[in-house]
């Protein structure tokens, strides 16, 4: 009798949730990287030009240029949210920018990913960073990905950032603040 009423229960589902309208059938199956369609009337931000470098010894002081531009001159802040390899994503840390950046900047988040968490990560921890920017009326950009491994590297720092990262005088727009965890000192493989 129960599976019956479950069966019956399962089949009465399906045909309402087929039948039913949905406000989110008009919206793009997937949409684009960076979140919805702007706001009538806005414009969401653009990074037109991003770079970082991908690998570095843990408590590597990684710099992650970009640059971005709003024709509506409203940026407000930058997301950057962490994915770890065996852990998982972490919650987004966000960098409010100066009101002097709202039409555009060009400069560098800092992350300084020594974490008071952890002593140490194992070597080839594999991380993913995914930065954008919102303007004050909620619009989100384009959002550029970053790959990093944690590892031992011959001269770290002994890069040159390519055009328009180039030149010496480069502000830091902000910091990035997220301790990142060993899953191994946790005794798990990751976050259930």
């Amino acid at each position: 009798m129960e599976s019956r009423l479950f069966k019956g229960f399962l089949t009465l589902l399906f045909v309402v949730s087929f039948f039913v309208p949905c406000g989110g059938w008009s919206e793009p199956l997937f949409p684009y990287e960076g979140g919805a369609t702007p706001k009538p009337g806005t414009h969401a931000p653009i990074i037109t030009h991003s770079f970082a470098v991908e690998k570095g010894p843990y408590g590597y002081i990684w710099k992650i240029y970009i640059q971005a531009e709003d024709p509506d001159g409203d940026m407000f802040k930058i997301a950057s949210v962490v994915d770890q390899v065996g852990y998982g994503p972490y919650p987004a840390d966000w960098n409010f920018l100066k009101p002097e950046y709202g039409s555009n900047f060009k400069g560098y988040l800092q992350w300084n990913t020594f974490s008071s968490r952890t002593p140490y990560l194992t070597e080839w921890t594999q991380i993913t960073l995914k930065v954008s920017v919102f303007d004050k009326a909620g619009n989100e950009s384009n959002v550029v990905v970053f790959p990093f491994t944690f590892e031992l590297t011959r001269r770290p720092y002994a890069y040159q950032p390519p055009e328009p990262f180039d030149q010496a005088d480069l502000p830091k727009v902000g910091y990035i603040h997220v301790d990142l965890i060993e899953p191994l000192i946790l005794g798990s493989h990751g976050r259930d």
